[in-house]
């Protein structure tokens, strides 16, 4: 792959706002809206990485007590061939305090919500800047990071700080509600106006080197309905980019995007039916990308391209030199008592850049559905990305625009499931280098899985 496909696959990665498939089963994919109750995930089984297979031992409990939930993460892999540890896991005094996966206080969207950590699908606001970030590039990068909302009523914050081992990304939303308790309506009263800025002061990880990012912007919020089974609302966003540019040698300030949306959330109906829906309107002007800190920043933020030229996320919004205009849609879903979960969102532009190819298309995908109890016998999981989308028989091919995950299991009792999953995801050739190759693994398992 030639440095111009690379430079188009990741100005197309940009446009997309998909989630990582990164997390290990029950990890990331629903996390954003959090858990109800505890559960206890465990597995004995082999992991293949690479030409490299492994005895894996996996404890993965999840536990919640109100509004408190923790979540720990061992993963042990033995080498098959020598019984070696895979120290790749456990190199540094870092590693070892990242066996606390996460430690929470309350859910997204409560007035008070705290969580130290694993960051899984991380949000400022409507997603406009920030948007389903995860600090996980993978298992061997995991960071310790913190997201941290408070609502007083009449105004509020939303934060996140990616690493509390160096400075890197830092985000902050904050908004006031100016007609709050002023007007006895409760439509125009919850008027909101917000602003978000986020910045890596160290895409590089390089102390010696001054190439921070920034994104910063505003936003106004009218929520229509707010109940506890019915909510709508409508909004506004508008963001701005500064960074600094490997190829330009120089920081200064890209492009900016604003766009239109509306949202709709129906509560819980009867056990058996919760759904969210957003649909927006965008207007990208050139040099700029929606949702900058998404699901991939972690491994686009900075990387060496095959001609061992360094390459910061910025570099590939020069390629951006066109306005355009495109929808993107999301809608989640919780079926039957929670037994079914389903995430799925797309983008795409209304008319084809001139810096895209014949074969390439606009369309960015996700999609993720988890279903542990909804059969007697049957568990199934599943995570997929795809951008550059074309034509239909594109959507499901597995290549250098695709992460996926798929995981189909036996329930040999209640609690004990054999589980085999397929992993199509990246890593690096080397620890540190910041060049990125498909990894394709195989790993069945046998998973101990308890929900309470």
């Amino acid at each position: 792959m030639n440095g111009k496909t690379i430079a188009l696959l990741c100005a197309v990665i940009a446009l997309s706002l998909i989630q990582s498939a990164q997390g290990q089963l029950l990890g990331s994919t629903f996390g954003y809206s959090g858990r109800e109750g505890g559960q206890l995930m465990g597995g004995l089984g082999f992991a293949k990485i690479q030409d490299e297979t492994y005895y894996a031992i996996q404890f993965r409990p999840e536990f919640a007590f109100g509004k408190i939930g923790v979540g720990l993460n061992v993963n042990l892999l033995y080498d098959t061939e020598n019984g070696n540890l895979r120290t790749e896991d456990w190199d540094t005094s870092y590693d070892y305090f990242r066996v606390l996966r996460y430690l929470r206080f309350g859910n997204k969207m409560d007035p008070v919500y705290a969580r130290v950590g694993s960051l899984d699908a991380a949000r400022l606001g409507h997603g406009f800047i920030v948007n389903y970030y995860t600090n996980e590039a993978s298992y061997d990068q995991r960071k310790i990071g913190m997201a941290l909302d408070i609502d007083f009523g009449s105004f509020g914050l939303e934060s996140i700080a990616s690493n509390f081992g160096r400075a890197e990304l830092i985000g902050v939303r904050s908004y006031v509600r100016p007609l709050y308790h002023l007007l006895s309506l409760p439509v125009i009263e919850n008027f909101a106006i917000g602003a978000t800025w986020a910045q890596d002061f160290d895409p590089d990880s390089w102390s010696g080197t001054d190439d921070e990012t920034s994104v910063y912007g505003f936003d106004l919020e009218l929520p229509l309905i707010r109940g506890k089974r019915l909510s709508s609302m409508i909004y506004y966003d508008w963001a701005q980019i500064r960074g600094y540019s490997n190829f330009e040698n120089r920081s200064r300030t890209l492009g900016s995007g604003h766009a239109v949306g509306v949202g709709f959330g129906m509560g819980n109906l009867g056990g058996l039916l919760e759904l969210s829906l957003k649909l927006e309107r965008r207007w990208l002007g050139k040099e700029f990308t929606p949702a900058y800190f998404d699901a991939f920043y972690e491994v686009e933020r900075f990387f060496m391209n095959e001609n061992q030229v360094a390459q910061h996320k910025t570099d590939y919004l020069l390629s951006l030199q066109e306005d355009t205009r495109g929808f993107f849609g999301e809608l989640y879903g919780r079926l039957l008592g929670n037994r079914v979960n389903l995430l799925g969102m797309m983008s795409w532009l209304d008319d084809m850049p001139a810096w895209y190819s014949e074969e390439e298309g606009t369309g960015a995908m996700h999609l993720a559905a988890e279903a542990l109890d909804a059969f007697p016998s049957i568990a199934a999981h599943a995570t997929y990305d795809k951008i550059r989308m074309g034509a239909l028989d594109d959507l499901f091919t597995l290549d250098n625009r695709s992460v996926a995950r798929v995981g189909l299991g036996y329930k040999m009792t209640p609690y004990l499931i054999f589980f085999v999953d397929y992993i199509w995801t990246y890593e690096e050739t080397e620890p540190g280098s910041r060049i990125f190759r498909p990894q394709e693994r195989i790993e069945p398992k046998l998973v101990v899985a308890y929900r309470f």
